[in-house]
């Protein structure tokens, strides 16, 4: 679940200290590590980290520009198994503070830089081979924008690689969208966000629906949690998540496509 990046009609920084102070306090942000893992606050943590960049056949030295970088697990790990030099971009000081505490512990300064910014306003052109985001996108209102600016930033060539929540094909209760309207979640079907990818000039588009693999997660995720009872607001929200997607209302999506 990492976290990003775009303000509604304030100020970044109005936004940053609004998202800082709600959703991802340091104590909220701890409280999610320690269901997906250790670095990570996206679903799937390493594991699904693994398989993604295994994918994306990244080389010693390749750029990836991380979009909603949140604590760094993705980031640390395409540093460390494949040499790659990555720039982490988030709008959540929280979220940076405990990553830039894990960059030093690791002493992976000379492959990972996290920056504090709005990625609608990079004027990134033809910098990165690869750029990459995690459950971090439905915070972003303006996708047309957001995919523009991703295929400027990216070299010839490269890739596109990011997941995030979606809605699911058909109608949807009142609670669930009660629950994305008190978020500020902006959603779209999988077979939307292709399209979206598409009309932003990406080829080879692939928008897989991986929402039953998000269901086995949140069962998987939720038995991580202590036995004593305690974080009891984290064991609710992943029961309603675990009913949303056996619904079929909440999925998941992975979505990849290559700049020509």
């Amino acid at each position: 679940m990492d976290i990003l990046i775009s303000a509604p009609p304030t100020s970044v920084e109005d936004h940053s200290a609004q998202l800082d102070s709600t959703q991802y306090t340091r104590e909220s942000i701890l409280k999610y590590e320690k269901i997906f893992g250790h670095n990570f606050i996206s679903t799937g943590g390493i594991d699904t980290t693994r398989e993604i960049v295994k994918s994306l056949n990244l080389q010693a030295g390749m750029k990836v520009l991380d979009v909603g970088s949140g604590i760094g697990g993705s980031a640390f790990h395409m540093a460390q198994e494949y040499g790659a030099h990555v720039h982490g971009l988030d709008l959540s000081h929280n979220m940076l503070g405990i990553a830039q505490e894990r960059l030093q512990e690791l002493n992976l300064n000379s492959h990972v830089i996290f920056e504090f910014g709005d990625i609608l306003e990079s004027a990134a052109d033809s910098i990165y081979d690869v750029a990459y985001s995690r459950d971090a996108f439905l915070h972003i209102e303006d996708k047309a924008r957001l995919f523009e600016t991703l295929h400027r930033a990216i070299k010839p060539g490269g890739l596109l690689f990011f997941t995030d929540y979606c809605w699911g094909e058909g109608a949807h209760s009142v609670e669930f969208l009660e629950y994305v309207a008190q978020r500020g979640y902006d959603l779209h079907t999988v077979r939307d966000y292709g399209k979206l990818i598409e009309q932003a000039g990406f080829v080879e588009v692939h928008a897989m629906d991986k929402t039953e693999l998000f269901g086995e997660y949140l069962h998987i995720e939720l038995d991580k949690l202590p036995k004593d009872g305690s974080m009891p607001e984290i064991r609710k929200s992943w029961n309603e998540k675990i009913v949303r997607n056996q619904r079929g209302e909440q999925g998941w999506g992975w979505f990849m496509a290559r700049k020509m």
